[in-house]
């Protein structure tokens, strides 16, 4: 069985290759676009996985938040900009990051993984999350969600 790919944090220079992947998404209307210098400077938010050959064949943003104050539960982290090639779709990949997503959850000490999806969420549903209220989402995440988009928030606990 041949291995999988190799996940890991990316670095500023992937930037290129995650606008590149993401551009895919963002024409099909599933995600939103956002520019190159926001990988770039932001580049330790994204778990990679790359293929043998140096490749990239997806990955994920893992933005932390604090817990607030008022809340009963401790800090969370929102998944976002989920990209998996198209050619290696069906084949692992998402599964792979979100594992290593919940690894690093868990290294942080998270309670809550966030995402939202305006699609039907298939993959994160196989991976324990669950449709959640909005209000539980950290608040400036949820504020910045497209009010014309039927944006559903899922929520799994680490």
């Amino acid at each position: 069985m041949a291995a999988g790919p190799r996940v890991r944090v990316a670095r500023p220079t992937d930037a290129p290759e995650l606008a590149l992947l993401s551009g895919l998404f963002v024409r099909s209307g599933a995600l939103r676009p956002r520019p190159l210098a926001l990988y770039a400077a932001h580049a330790a938010d994204f778990l990679v996985a790359e293929g043998s050959d140096g490749t990239l064949e997806g990955f994920l943003g893992l933005r932390h938040h604090p817990a607030a104050p008022s809340a009963d539960r401790g800090p969370s982290a929102v998944l976002y900009n989920f990209c998996v090639a198209p050619h290696r779709q069906g084949h692992g990949v998402g599964g792979r990051l979100l594992r290593a997503a919940f690894t690093q959850g868990r290294a942080h000490a998270l309670d809550t993984l966030f995402t939202a999806t305006t699609g039907t969420g298939d993959l994160f549903l196989r991976h324990g999350f669950t449709p959640a209220p909005a209000h539980l989402a950290p608040p400036r995440w949820v504020g910045a969600f497209d009010p014309g988009r039927a944006t559903r928030v899922l929520a799994r606990g680490l």
